[in-house]
């Protein structure tokens, strides 16, 4: 078979934070595929802009729901397992039929990505590559210009769509913290700090390494209403010399 899958991780935004063989498979792709809400360009096709050929195919895979359905509800994971078993037999005819398709991904395809769903899917139909990228919340440590993590720390990566009671032991076990899939869930995530006493160690990056980047102390951002690409970072404080 010479078609082929390949998940590009794209790196936390910054296009200089591309890893070289990511950049040298989005420009010379004939075919990309991209996920995205309706009605938008998606974030993985606007960090390629510039960078595709003239001639490029591509496939843009649109999400049935986003924020409409909770995340409980059995409707949204029917949703959604529905539309990615459609678009991997989408995809799937296209590799049989000899095409090389890149999937280009924010950050890393295998942490917490759509993409993980199509691998599942294709892994042992047609052939799969993954390119791994730098995460966003490397960057986001990074730029509040603090390590994250000291000697035998241990490092909890937690989603804000936890219910309050399961966020609050996870804050009050972790050394340090890593908070994800902020949103609409930042008053929950800052009841759940202050319960288990991190609060005021606790910081805010906005859309880290990207143009619009913003960092500030959690308590700095009290009442802030936050964009999608938020992290909250509670750095630890273990062993060092």
């Amino acid at each position: 078979m010479t078609g082929r899958v390949i998940g590009v991780g794209l790196g936390p935004g910054d296009p200089d934070l591309m890893s070289v063989r990511a950049d040298r498979l989005i420009r010379g792709a004939a075919t990309i595929a991209y996920f995205r809400k309706k009605g938008r360009p998606g974030r993985a096709r606007t960090a390629v802009e510039g960078m595709l050929r003239d001639d490029v195919t591509e496939v843009a895979m649109e999400y049935p729901v986003t924020t409409e359905i909770p995340l409980d509800d059995p409707a949204y994971n029917d949703a959604l397992a529905a539309f990615y078993e459609d678009v991997a037999e989408t995809l799937a005819a296209q590799v049989e039929a000899g095409e090389e398709i890149i999937v280009p991904c924010e950050g890393d395809p295998f942490f917490y990505g759509s993409f993980m769903h199509l691998y599942t899917r294709l892994k042992d139909r047609v052939r799969v590559e993954v390119v791994p990228a730098i995460t966003g919340m490397s960057a986001a440590w990074t730029a509040t210009g603090l390590p994250i993590t000291w000697g035998d720390d241990v490092l909890s990566v937690v989603m804000a769509t936890l219910p309050e009671d399961l966020l609050e032991a996870r804050f009050r076990e972790a050394d340090a913290l890593v908070v994800m899939k902020i949103g609409r869930n930042m008053d929950k995530v800052r009841r759940a700090l202050r319960t288990a006493g991190k609060y005021d160690r606790a910081w805010l990056v906005e859309c880290a390494s990207m143009s619009e980047e913003c960092v500030m102390t959690l308590a700095q951002a009290e009442g802030r209403q936050v964009p999608y690409f938020s992290i909250v970072l509670v750095h630890g404080q273990g062993r060092r010399p």
